[in-house]
C-alpha cells in the first residue's frame, strides 16, 4: 500500500520539451537572416565571420564536452551558465552596432563567444534528455520541439518586421537568458564520467577515426564533409538573396524549410525500408543540387514558385542526408565508440565542412557575385519601407507580409515617376496647410506630422528617380540578378560532383562491422543496407 504522503514523480517531458523549443528558438531568431541584417546596418564586412562562428564552435565543442561536461559539473548547471553568458553576448551586439565602423571586430568576437557557449548545449541538451526519459524512442517527440522552436523564431522575426533589424539580437539574447535560468529547474543530471580519468583517445575521437579503415565509411565521411561546403552557401547567403529578390520577411519565408523537415522526418522509416542508406543519402545530396539550380534559374526573373520550392526542399536535404547519415554511423560503429563516431560526424560536417564552406561562400569568390547586392540594395524594399502605408501595419497585415513577395517592377517610365513625385509634393503641401489649421499638440496635429514625415521620406527617395536616374537603378538590379544566377551555379556544380563521387564510391554491403551488428542485421531485409 502506498503511503498517503507519497507523490507521483513529475514527468520530465514538459520541461525537456520547453528546453528544446527555446534552445532552437534562440539560434533561429538570428542565424537565418544574419546576412541582410548586418548588411543593412553597416556590418556587411563581418557577415562571413558571423556565420563562420558556428562551425568554429562546432569544432571546439566536442573537446569541451569530453573534458568538462562529462566529469566535473551537473549537466543542467553547465547548460544554465552557458546560456546566461551567451545571452549577454547577444544583448551587447545592438549597442555596439551603433558605432559599426569601429566595433566590427568586437561584434564578430561576440558572435564567436555566443556560439562557443551555444554549440556545447546541443550535446548537453541531448544528454539531459536521454538521461531522464524512460524510452529512447521517445526522444524524437522531444527533439521535434526544437524544430518547432526554430519555426516559431522565424515567424516571430517576420511578424515583427525584424529581418534586417538589430532587434533580432535582443530577441536571441533575452531568450537565452530566460532559458539559462530555466535550466536550473531541469532534472538533476550528474556528470556521467565523474571520477574517471581523462581519456585522450575519447576526447580526440581517435577510436572513431579508425572507422576510416572501412572503405564505405571513408567515402561516406569524406563526401559528407565535402557536401557541407556548398551547404554553407544556403545557410550563409539565402537570407540576403531572398531579401534582394523581394521577400519582405525572409526569416518567415525560410521557416517553410523547417515545416517540410517535420513532414519528411515522419517518412524516414518508410523511405529507409524502401530505399536503403545509399539511395537516401544520395537523394539528399541531389536535393541540394536541385535547390541551387532553382535558385539560379529563378534569379533573373525572380520566379517566385522556384524560390519557394527551393526553400521547401530543405526537408529532403536535411532529413535524407543528415538524419540518415547519423543512422548509418550508428549502425557502422561498435557500441563502445558510437558516441565518438557521432561526435566525429558532427566535427567533420557541421564543423570542418561548414567552416570551409563559409570561407568559400564569403571569400573572394562569393564577394565577386554578391557585392553589388549589399551596396545597392533592393529598390522595391526601399520604396516599401519609405511609403506611408508601411509606417504602421495592422496585425492582419503583419501576418500577410511574413510570406509576401513584392518583386521590383521596372516597367514604370520616368514620366510616371515624375507624376507620382509631383503628386507627393502636392500631398505634402495639403497636409502642411491642414496642420496649420489645427491646434498645436492635438492628436490630429500629431497624426498630420507623422503623415508629412512619411511623405517626405517617399519624396526624397523618388527625387533622384524623377531626375532621370531610374534607368541606372534598373541596370543595377538586372546586374545583381544575373550575378545571383552565376553565384548559385557554383554550389550546384560542387554538390553534383560530390554526389557523383559518393554514388561511385559508396558500396555499403552486409559487412559485419561487429558481431553485435551482424547478429542484429541477420533478421533484417538486406535491401535496407544497399
Amino acid at each position: 500500500m502506498e503511503s498517503c504522503c507519497s507523490t507521483k514523480p513529475k514527468s520530465p517531458v514538459i520541461p525537456l520539451s520547453i528546453m528544446m523549443f527555446v534552445q532552437f528558438f534562440i539560434w533561429g531568431s538570428w542565424f537565418t537572416t544574419l546576412g541582410p541584417c548586418l548588411g543593412s546596418n553597416g556590418l556587411g564586412d563581418i557577415i562571413g565571420d558571423g556565420y563562420g562562428s558556428a562551425p568554429l564552435a562546432a569544432i571546439i565543442a566536442p573537446l569541451f564536452l569530453g573534458i568538462i561536461a562529462d566529469r566535473f559539473f551537473p549537466t543542467q548547471i553547465i547548460m544554465a551558465v552557458l546560456f546566461l553568458i551567451g545571452g549577454g553576448a547577444m544583448l551587447a551586439v545592438p549597442s555596439l552596432a551603433a558605432d559599426a565602423a569601429n566595433n566590427k571586430g568586437l561584434i564578430a568576437n561576440l558572435f564567436l563567444l555566443h556560439m562557443l557557449c551555444y554549440m556545447p548545449t546541443l550535446g548537453l541538451g541531448n544528454t539531459i534528455a536521454f538521461s531522464n526519459i524512460k524510452n529512447q524512442q521517445d526522444f524524437p517527440k522531444l527533439r521535434v520541439w526544437g524544430t518547432i522552436g526554430w519555426i516559431a523564431a522565424g515567424l516571430t522575426v517576420g511578424f515583427m518586421g525584424w529581418t534586417s533589424s538589430l532587434n533580432m539580437f535582443y530577441l536571441a539574447g533575452v531568450s537565452s537568458i530566460v532559458l539559462g535560468f530555466f535550466c536550473f529547474t531541469l532534472p538533476h543530471t550528474p556528470p556521467p564520467a565523474k571520477g574517471q580519468p581523462i581519456n585522450a583517445r575519447a576526447i580526440f575521437m581517435l577510436d572513431a577515426f579508425a572507422l576510416f579503415k572501412k572503405p564505405a565509411f571513408a567515402v561516406f565521411a569524406i563526401c559528407s564533409t565535402l557536401i557541407c561546403i556548398p551547404l554553407a552557401y544556403y545557410y550563409g547567403q539565402t537570407g540576403t538573396y531572398l531579401t534582394d529578390s523581394g521577400f519582405k520577411q525572409a526569416a518567415s519565408s525560410m521557416t517553410i524549410g523547417q515545416m517540410s523537415e517535420i513532414f519528411f522526418m515522419l517518412l524516414i522509416p518508410f523511405f529507409f525500408r524502401k530505399l536503403g542508406v545509399k539511395w537516401m543519402i544520395l537523394i539528399g545530396m541531389l536535393a541540394w543540387v536541385l535547390r541551387y539550380v532553382l535558385f539560379s534559374f529563378g534569379a533573373p526573373e525572380q520566379t517566385t514558385w522556384m524560390l519557394f520550392l527551393a526553400i521547401a526542399l530543405h526537408g529532403i536535404c536535411y532529413d535524407f542526408f543528415f538524419v540518415t547519415g547519423f543512422i548509418y554511423t550508428d549502425k557502422t560503429a561498435d557500441k563502445a565508440i558510437r558516441g565518438q563516431a557521432q561526435s566525429l560526424l558532427v566535427f567533420l560536417t557541421q564543423g570542418l565542412g561548414m567552416f570551409i564552406g563559409f570561407k568559400v561562400a564569403f571569400g573572394a569568390l562569393g564577394a565577386e557575385y554578391t557585392k553589388p547586392v549589399t551596396e545597392h540594395g533592393n529598390l522595391s524594399t526601399m520604396i516599401t519601407e519609405a511609403s506611408p502605408k508601411g509606417v504602421q501595419l495592422s496585425t492582419v497585415d503583419s501576418f500577410k507580409q511574413m510570406f509576401s513577395v513584392e518583386l521590383p517592377k521596372f516597367d514604370v517610365s520616368n514620366k510616371d515617376i515624375a507624376v507620382n513625385f509631383a503628386q507627393t509634393n502636392k500631398d505634402i503641401a495639403e497636409k502642411t496647410l491642414a496642420l496649420a489649421k489645427v491646434s498645436v499638440g492635438s492628436l490630429e496635429a500629431v497624426k498630420l506630422k507623422g503623415e508629412i514625415e512619411s511623405l517626405t521620406k517617399t519624396r526624397d527617395l523618388m527625387a533622384p528617380l524623377a531626375a532621370g536616374q531610374f534607368d541606372s537603378w534598373k541596370s543595377t538590379h538586372e546586374k545583381t540578378s544575373a550575378q545571383w544566377k552565376a553565384f548559385w551555379i557554383i554550389p550546384a556544380i560542387m554538390a553534383a560532383m560530390i554526389a557523383a563521387i559518393f554514388f561511385l564510391g559508396f558500396w555499403y554491403k552486409d559487412e559485419p562491422e561487429s558481431a553485435e551488428q551482424a547478429k542484429a542485421d541477420a533478421n533484417k531485409d538486406p535491401e535496407v543496407l544497399h
